[in-house]
């Protein structure tokens, strides 16, 4: 019998490839996202679509019950749909923390919600939360869009080991600069900053890095992402985490750093910025 997965996000990126390595290995592909037409493509090549909010319950009700209903079973969860709210904390206005929120950490906990009682009653299967690097490492001018993956990254280490006993697996991928992800959205996010004029070198670095990391040469293709990301829905025995490429590997070193040492190279870094 095909296994069955559930992806989010899936109008592009990671998401997208996801869904297509998932289809390539046999699987039954649920594969979703807010806007239905953006997944023609993938429903033509075999996966069976659907829209999905992550931010309306209903929805995610409607959806897990039309894979029981079609499937019998769900194996694996990827909560991969996200947002990016960029910009230092106090630009950002309390309603875009919210926003933040509501589609990186109440999303995954409204999917987690809705398939663990099927989960439990089979004893088996498996969540995989998308996270960042970010969730590991905070960096100036990413406040909100960390908070947001540190806060996915807690509950999923609780969660671990609250369904460990139902034979229910939940793993992180953590995925480093991807090339062209969040691009349209980064712009969005900005939009929507009120700007307060005192933090102009953490824009100026901000730009730098966005640039750089959303090349074809620096970022990773989505597909790097996708691999792991299958890979940890096969493995018999996966790990709690799965930082994916060089800078999320670092990142998930530099964590373990003393906080004055990290502070230190950001506040260089900000001289060296202001000097140009």
């Amino acid at each position: 019998m095909e296994k069955t997965v559930l992806i989010t996000g899936c109008s592009s990126g990671i998401g997208r490839a996801t869904a297509e390595d998932f289809l390539d290995d046999e699987w039954t592909v649920y594969a979703t996202a807010r806007d239905a037409n953006d997944l023609a493509e993938l429903a033509d090549i075999g996966c069976r679509t659907a829209e999905l909010d992550v931010t309306n319950a209903r929805e995610i009700e409607r959806v897990v019950e039309r894979i029981i209903d079609e499937q019998g079973r769900l194996d694996v969860l990827v909560n991969n749909a996200g947002t990016v709210q960029f910009g230092p904390v106090e630009d950002v206005p309390t309603d875009a923390v919210h926003d933040q929120f509501d589609v990186n950490v109440y999303g995954p906990h409204r999917l987690i919600r809705e398939v663990l009682p099927h989960m439990r009653e089979r004893e088996r299967g498996r969540i995989i939360n998308v996270s960042s690097a970010v969730g590991l490492l905070s960096t100036p001018g990413e406040g909100v869009y960390s908070s947001s993956k540190f806060a996915l990254e807690g509950m999923s280490d609780a969660l671990r080991n609250e369904v460990d006993q139902y034979g229910i697996d939940v793993v992180l991928v953590e995925p480093g600069p991807v090339a062209t992800e969040f691009e349209s959205r980064v712009a969005a996010s900005k939009a929507r900053l009120d700007r307060s004029g005192a933090y102009d070198s953490i824009y100026d670095v901000q730009e730098e890095r966005e640039d750089i990391e959303a090349s074809d040469t620096f970022g990773m293709p989505p597909a790097a992402v996708a691999a792991v990301i299958t890979d940890a829905a096969v493995v018999s025995d996966p790990d709690p985490r799965y930082p994916v490429g060089r800078i999320a590997k670092v990142c998930a070193l530099a964590r373990h750093l003393p906080s004055r040492w990290r502070d230190r190279v950001w506040a260089l870094l900000r001289r060296v910025t202001s000097l140009r």
